[in-house]
């Protein structure tokens, strides 16, 4: 087993970060939890450094932790917890082309999907996967991919404010 090189992990974690909270905030919908997916996924990348045979692969051996994490996360919420309304700093934040509005739709819509499906989406549309990729990020048939995702697209077409959107960002 080779040996874990900090310089080396603390490089990438630092490169990885952002593109990694942007990720798991579109499956959150929130920074702070988002901020806490990315830690705790950084950290499984940590303990698995010296067993991660190629570093080429260290970008998608990343993500599926943090989908793992962001998934595992969701289903610990409490029956209590409610999603809060949006902070000025989720109003303010991203560098989408979609105005304000049209990012909140977005949000929201995808704050209705089941967790699976959300991360099928947010891996086929917005972190540009292939069918193949997201199966092997989620550890799935490419079978399941696909209909998880068609799924999701139903759903999010079922919600009227969001249907332009929806058509638009899967073209």
């Amino acid at each position: 087993m080779r040996r874990r090189d900090e310089e080396e992990f603390a490089e990438f974690a630092a490169g990885a970060r952002e593109r990694l909270r942007r990720t798991a905030y579109l499956m959150s919908g929130d920074w702070e939890l988002a901020s806490d997916v990315v830690q705790e996924a950084l950290i499984r990348v940590y303990v698995a450094w010296p067993r991660i045979e190629s570093k080429g692969g260290l970008p998608a051996y990343a993500r599926r932790c943090l989908v793992n994490v962001a998934i595992d996360m969701s289903r610990r919420r409490s029956s209590t917890e409610l999603p809060s309304e949006l902070t000025a700093l989720d109003r303010a934040s991203g560098d989408a082309d979609l105005g304000v509005p049209a990012r909140e739709a977005l949000l929201a819509a995808l704050r209705e999907l089941a967790p699976r499906q959300r991360a099928c989406v947010v891996l086929r549309y917005f972190e540009d996967q292939s069918v193949r990729d997201t199966a092997a990020v989620l550890g799935c048939s490419e079978g399941t991919v696909k209909s998880q995702t068609a799924r999701a697209l139903d759903t999010l077409r079922e919600l009227t404010h969001i249907h332009d959107l929806v058509d638009e960002v899967t073209r």
